[in-house]
């Protein structure tokens, strides 16, 4: 096994969200039990979460954003203004109990995994992964910017970072966070935003600044993009961003909303394949002394809570040197039928963890559109500067 921390930062007595919010469906927790279920967490591998503190918020966020936050929760309500200067209590950011906490936690968690990474383990954190907050409002769901933070906590021991996204997201928030930090290079793999969320940036043509050295990538995904063809945009830019940038460690966002059956995603791909593309992380990222990868993996969208369960309990394994079985056990399988979500109990691929149930994939023909953003994306002018 590696040395490896999984960060917990959620507390069941504070439930997360409300109903109005997109993540309150069983998520981290779920993940966490799925995990126990296989036996596959030990006691000195969990470390539980705790709520950043001001000053830490504040290497990013503004004060003024982080006392309406903290408002919010004491008042139990927003104040008047703080709904349109914050985008506080809205459809895509609502209000709940906790307001401040929750977020806060999360995002003490990630600051948690980047000293871990830094102490020689590696580490991570599933409830993290709000990419889409800015440094004075709330977006995307996402309420404060724990990756940004986690980053930052790394920049601060003096080491160059690369963070590679995942989500089915543009990882908008990050990107904009480090246009002007040439020691940070941000790369993203998402659904193009000419048909999903943000609805702006993330094409291939967004470098970046001349400041920042245009350490900006960006590779926009078409609808139903396939396990081969991911995978060839991928090798595409991964090694060629390693081998140009030298980082000192690596973030990964692993949001699961890039798996076929998401509900807000729009792609077609497997948990072998999502759990494949982490594996190439690890395997490539930079190492300590002793060979432990200096990694720091997030948690992010996800919106199917079984297939998220799965896919980060095999994250979870690849991180910490496992190998899971392939049938998940009796109390696992109980775990998931706890959560009250479509099962699909009967289908052939239930009782595995990593079975897909899109076996047809990879036998896909890549189609020409892909092969042109593959060889467009190899020839970004970060590789040619």
């Amino acid at each position: 096994m590696r040395k490896a921390t999984l960060i917990n930062a959620v507390t069941r007595r504070q439930r997360p969200y409300r109903n109005n919010h997109p993540l309150a469906i069983p998520r981290t927790a779920l993940a966490i039990d799925l995990i126990r279920a296989y036996d596959a967490l030990n006691d000195d591998e969990l470390l539980a979460g705790r709520v950043a503190e001001i000053e830490e918020l504040a290497w990013f966020h503004s004060g003024d954003y982080i006392a309406a936050m903290q408002a919010a929760e004491a008042n139990g309500r927003l104040r008047d203004g703080d709904r349109e200067r914050y985008q506080l209590g809205t459809v895509e950011n609502p209000y709940f109990d906790h307001l401040f906490t929750i977020p806060a936690r999360a995002t003490g968690g990630s600051i948690q995994a980047a000293e871990e990474v830094i102490a020689g383990r590696i580490a991570f954190n599933p409830a993290g992964g709000m990419h889409h907050a800015r440094a004075d409002c709330a977006q995307g769901f996402c309420y404060f910017n724990d990756p940004v933070l986690g980053i930052l906590r790394l920049r601060q021991a003096g080491w160059r970072v690369l963070y590679v996204d995942i989500d089915a997201h543009h990882g908008d928030g990050v990107e904009e966070a480090f246009l002007d930090d040439p020691e940070v290079l941000t790369l993203s793999l998402h659904m193009d935003t000419a048909y999903a969320y943000p609805f702006r940036g993330g094409k291939l043509t967004d470098c970046g600044s001349e400041a920042g050295g245009r350490t900006t990538l960006n590779i926009p995904l078409p609808q139903g993009t396939h396990d081969a063809e991911y995978r060839l945009l991928f090798d595409a830019v991964w090694q060629p961003a390693l081998e140009k940038f030298r980082p000192d460690a690596v973030v990964l966002q692993a949001g699961t909303d890039m798996l076929a059956a998401d509900p807000l995603g729009k792609l077609a791909i497997s948990t072998e394949c999502f759990l494949d593309i982490a594996g190439k992380i690890i395997e490539t990222s930079p190492r300590h002394a002793d060979g432990t990868p200096r990694l720091l993996v997030t948690g992010g969208g996800g919106y199917h809570p079984l297939l998220l369960a799965r896919a980060w309990t095999g994250l979870w394994a690849l991180l910490s040197g496992r190998a899971l079985p392939e049938a998940i056990p009796a109390a696992g399988a109980d775990v998931l039928r706890g959560a009250r979500w479509d099962l699909d109990e009967d289908a052939p691929y239930f009782s595995g963890l990593f079975t897909s149930r899109f076996d047809h994939l990879e036998t896909k023909k890549i189609n020409q559109q892909i092969q042109i953003l593959a060889l467009d994306s190899r020839n970004h002018p970060y590789f040619l500067t």
